[in-house]
């Protein structure tokens, strides 16, 4: 199965490389899952000003890093959001980048990894509900990082010991849930 890792996060000095690497390692240690990681930075998604509605666009885009970005997406059987928290929901541009596409997502699976303030569980929660809209199949573990409790003082990653077990329950449901689906 083919797992994408998204890096939710286009800011400078983010902490989705850290986190995103952390999950990718864990994700390509599963037997049976090819993982990628799909930066979202290096697709720059335009804003959203498409006339063509993205799910009635037959995946023909009119601009070529969207049609990239829908390529990778297209080509993977399920996810994990590595997604900060940005005042109590989810990042803009992971939000545009998601929008700018259609029937890619439809059905696939969806795992989150958050960090923020209080863990990322409302960009959590508001993602769970955007997804639905494509009926995506979510796992209901989740892994919440803590800017105070999994990063040091200079920003550096620094998981609680807990959080490896959370992120293998994550993959546990995840890839039950990518392996019903490719049946």
């Amino acid at each position: 199965m083919k797992i994408g890792i998204i890096l939710g996060s286009i800011r400078d000095g983010r902490k989705s490389e850290q986190v995103g690497t952390w999950v990718a390692e864990a994700t390509q240690a599963r037997e049976g899952v090819e993982v990628t990681v799909l930066d979202l930075k290096e697709f720059d998604v335009p804003l959203l000003t498409s006339a063509t509605v993205p799910g009635a666009a037959n995946r023909q885009y009119d601009n070529a890093a969207v049609t990239a970005w829908g390529q990778a997406v297209d080509a993977q059987d399920g996810f994990i959001f590595v997604t900060p928290e940005y005042n109590h929901s989810i990042p803009g541009a992971f939000k545009n980048a998601f929008d700018s596409i259609g029937p890619e997502w439809a059905g696939k699976t969806v795992g989150f990894v958050a960090y923020g303030a209080d863990g990322g569980v409302r960009a959590v929660e508001h993602w769970r509900q955007i997804t639905a809209n494509f009926s995506m199949v979510d796992a209901r573990a989740q892994v919440s990082l803590g800017l105070f409790t999994d990063f040091d003082g200079e920003g550096a990653f620094t998981p609680l010991e807990r959080r490896a077990g959370e992120l293998s329950g994550l993959l546990d449901e995840l890839t039950a849930a990518t392996a019903r689906h490719l049946r």
